[in-house]
């Protein structure tokens, strides 16, 4: 759906004029003052307000086409019914073609979808109630605060910020301080407007980015699925391009992986099970959007996690008529890969409340939404496996997830990630049918043949920056692995290498591969294995 301005517009509008309305509209919101009223049509009269609040104006678009509406979430108490959000659905239009959000963007297969500036409160469901307590509580932290610092905060357009502290200062809740040179002024708390703070930081401390609803970030999932994009051969091969992979091994993975539903990675140790998977995000989409964070009845769940998600924002756009604006309250990730090992914990499925400040954080399969979680070493997690297949049997079929609210409240959010559980065990030995059926695909990362063993010792010598030693490679072979029938491991040539590199610096050598290395090494590293 292209993004140009529309000119099919009802009367006799310019599209040449309506852009010079967006930038006269962009031109006065920087400056403070209030903008002419547009040349093509004449507004009704306005109600005297006590100072001057910039009027709205944005670029036309085409209009997206329509999408399934998204039920409105719920909330209930734990002992009522849970909330009924809908499931993501009809993912297909995830995809490129999907329409664009925000003024001059164009979707495309790395980045389907773009959330549009908010234009006023109502329409973008914004809590003020909300907003207001977080200017309280973000004033009463920094003292003072010019006006479109305090917008840059709450990461909303100055317009709609400046008339929230007018109200403010007529209710002598902040005073001005001083004024500045680009019309505006530094606000400070008043003494009453202090206590009101001290009284909002104490049910929460939370003065971040304004969250957005959870209908909305629902919305985002469905337009920013795996689901529909159908990675092809060439981006599966885009995405293993630096790893040794054998090529009927790509062929069972394309299936699996163009499915975006889930598969069981299994095999001995050290064959890149786990190098496999995080891979696997790099067949589709480079970016995606999400929110910073989501309310939910006045409470705040965090979203953006710079643990696990990297930031990578488009670049602003030059000149005052910036046609790729976006609302700021969220932030363009790439396409996230979550890893969870041993350390995986029930309580990291859940959502974790910090009871001193109030603020929520969201578990890691809602943060994975949209890419890839891997579960390593699947079966030695500190939780018992029939806990966590208890936890997950139903999401991984329905595709959505219930998660309990520290208040009490129940949610219905999106289960969309590809889950691949690799593991060292046979995965009959771990789970039983039910859950094997809701993971269709069961992938076997063999032992390399030799002829891949000898390529992946080429490939880490150069990695290592030790000369390659084609005959040193046969004495290690011909010694330490035929005649004992030694299985291959893709992990032992980086590890070998290693060990003979370390050797030589430690002895102050030369760094090459030599048959007596290879002999230290071998003893060292398969000491206790064999």
């Amino acid at each position: 759906m292209s993004s140009s301005v529309d000119t099919k517009q009802d009367g006799n509008q310019n599209p040449v004029e309506d852009q010079l309305d967006a930038l006269i509209s962009r031109i006065h919101s920087l400056s403070g003052e209030r903008p002419a009223e547009p040349r093509r049509e004449k507004q009704p009269p306005r109600a005297a307000r006590p100072t001057t609040e910039p009027a709205a104006s944005a670029p036309l678009q085409q209009a997206p086409p329509p999408t399934p509406p998204v039920s409105a979430p719920v909330a209930t108490k734990s002992s009522g019914q849970p909330i009924a959000a809908a499931p993501p659905t009809n993912r297909g239009q995830g995809n490129a073609g999907a329409a664009a959000a925000a003024a001059g963007f164009t979707p495309s297969r790395d980045e389907c979808w773009r959330p549009a500036e908010p234009r006023d409160l109502q329409s973008c469901r914004i809590n003020e109630s909300l907003l207001e307590a977080i200017v309280y509580r973000y004033l009463r932290n920094v003292g003072e605060c010019e006006g479109r610092k305090v917008a840059d905060q709450v990461k909303l357009p100055f317009r709609l910020v400046e008339p929230l502290l007018n109200r403010l200062k007529m209710e002598q809740r902040v005073a001005y301080k001083s004024s500045t040179a680009t019309n505006d002024y530094v606000y400070v708390l008043t003494e009453t407007g202090r206590e009101v703070a001290r009284n909002l930081s104490s049910d929460c401390t939370y003065f971040g980015a304004c969250p957005t609803s959870l209908n909305e970030y629902v919305e985002s999932v469905r337009k920013q699925s795996i689901e529909g994009q159908y990675p092809k051969k060439p981006d599966l091969e885009r995405a293993f391009h630096d790893l040794l992979i054998n090529p009927a091994m790509l062929i069972r993975l394309g299936p699996a992986v163009a499915s975006g539903r889930g598969m069981f990675l299994f095999g001995f140790p050290g064959n890149g099970k786990t190098s496999i998977a995080e891979r696997v995000t790099g067949a589709f989409g480079k970016y995606i959007w999400i929110p910073r964070a989501i309310e939910l009845d006045g409470a705040v769940l965090r979203v953006f996690d710079p643990m696990n998600h990297e930031l990578a924002m488009p670049e602003a756009g030059k000149g005052l008529l910036d046609r790729g604006s976006f609302d700021k309250r969220w932030v363009r990730i790439k396409r996230p890969t979550i890893v969870a090992g041993g350390e995986l914990t029930l309580e990291m499925l859940e959502v974790q409340s910090n009871a001193e400040s109030n603020i929520s954080e969201s578990p890691l399969q809602l943060k994975s939404n949209c890419g890839t979680l891997v579960i390593d070493d699947f079966g030695r997690q500190k939780m018992s496996i029939d806990q966590l297949l208890n936890r997950w049997i139903i999401p991984l079929e329905k595709r959505y997830d219930f998660l309990n609210m520290a208040n009490g409240k129940k949610i219905q959010v999106p289960f969309d990630q590809l889950v691949i559980f690799s593991t060292n065990l046979e995965p009959k030995d771990l789970v039983d049918d039910a859950f094997l059926r809701r993971i269709p695909y069961k992938i076997e990362v063999p032992d390399p043949p030799e002829a891949d063993f000898r390529t992946l010792f080429e490939i880490m010598c150069k990695v290592t920056k030790i000369p390659y030693n084609a005959e040193a490679i046969e004495y290690l072979i011909q010694t330490h692995y035929l005649p004992i029938n030694r299985p291959f491991r893709n992990c032992q040539p980086r590890d070998l290498l290693l060990q003979v590199r370390n050797f030589c610096l430690y002895n102050d050598f030369e760094v090459e591969l030599k048959n007596e290395y290879f002999d230290f090494a071998c003893e060292n590293y398969f000491s206790v294995m064999d």
